[in-house]
This record gives C-alpha cells, sequence and structure tokens, in this order.
C-alpha cells in the first residue's frame, strides 16, 4: 500500500523544494482535500490524523517542521475554500488520469483510518471524484479496494450508492 503511495507522491514533487511551499503546490490541495474528507462527518479521529500524518511524512519525506507547516498550509487552504473545486481544478492540471485515481484511493484510505464510513463522506469523495472526472464505477472500485485494505478489513456493505 505504502509502495503505491510513494509513487503517487513522488510523481507530485520531483519538481517541487521540500523547503518551502508555493501556493499553487500540489501537495498543498492533496492536504486539504484529505482535511475536507476527514472532517467531513463531523468529527478528526485520532486514527484519521496519523494516518494522514504518516502518510505526508512517509512520501513527501517530510518531518518536523516541514510536515506541521505543510499540514498548516492544508488546514489554511480548506478553512479558507467554499467548497471542493478550488483544489480539484489544481490537481487536474497536475495529475494525469492514473494519479488522480490513485488520489482517490488515498481520500478512501483516510475514511476508512478509523474503521468507518459515513454517509458524509461517501458524498465528499463522491463530489471530489466527480469534479475529478472520475466515474462512479471507479470510485466505487477504489472504495472497494479501500476497505479491503482498512486495518480490521471494514465491512463494505452492499451498497453501490
Amino acid at each position: 500500500m505504502f509502495e503505491r503511495f510513494q509513487e503517487f507522491f513522488h510523481s507530485l514533487t520531483k519538481d517541487h523544494s521540500k523547503s518551502g511551499f508555493a501556493p499553487d503546490d500540489p501537495r498543498i490541495a492533496v492536504a486539504a482535500l484529505c482535511i475536507q474528507v476527514m472532517e467531513a462527518d463531523g468529527k478528526i479521529e485520532d486514527s484519521e490524523k496519523k494516518r494522514l500524518r504518516k502518510l505526508l511524512k512517509e512520501q513527501y519525506g517530510l518531518e518536523g517542521r516541514q510536515l506541521d507547516a505543510l499540514i498548516a498550509a492544508g488546514q489554511e487552504a480548506e478553512s479558507e475554500a467554499v467548497d471542493y473545486y478550488r483544489f480539484t481544478s489544481d490537481l487536474k492540471r497536475h495529475l494525469n488520469g492514473e494519479q488522480r485515481l490513485e488520489l482517490l484511493g488515498i481520500l478512501w484510505d483516510i475514511v476508512y483510518a478509523d474503521g468507518e464510513r459515513s454517509e458524509m463522506e461517501d458524498h465528499a469523495i463522491w463530489r471530489i471524484a466527480d469534479l475529478m472526472g472520475i466515474s462512479d464505477r471507479e470510485r466505487i472500485v477504489k472504495r472497494q479496494e479501500a476497505a479491503a485494505r482498512a486495518p480490521g478489513h471494514a465491512m463494505e456493505t452492499g451498497d453501490d450508492d
């Protein structure tokens, strides 16, 4: 699973410095979308925060202040955004179709970090997928894959939206 994250994040960072984050740095958009998905159900669990920190640390090679700076930049961008469009439109310019699917898988992994998925998290990811041009079928496949990877293999219901 982490090899997939590493490849995805490496493709985003190969032209970016680790010491600072430009306003259009796709890493900020990724962090902000992860935070929006974490907040979708009205509560952010410690397991979700840990998953986000671990993901950003391992895949971007960030630690300490740099990692904190990225998360803070993502939180600031997320708090200023009125919808998902700001981030999805930026990421559509930076990511190809396969990378967008990988991002969707990462967002589902964030959802399942706390062992459950809510209707609000489903809605958030549906909207993000729609804005990034990802089909319903691809979204459902990525959800099922994330559920299978989840600790304790989170139970998937038969509802496909």
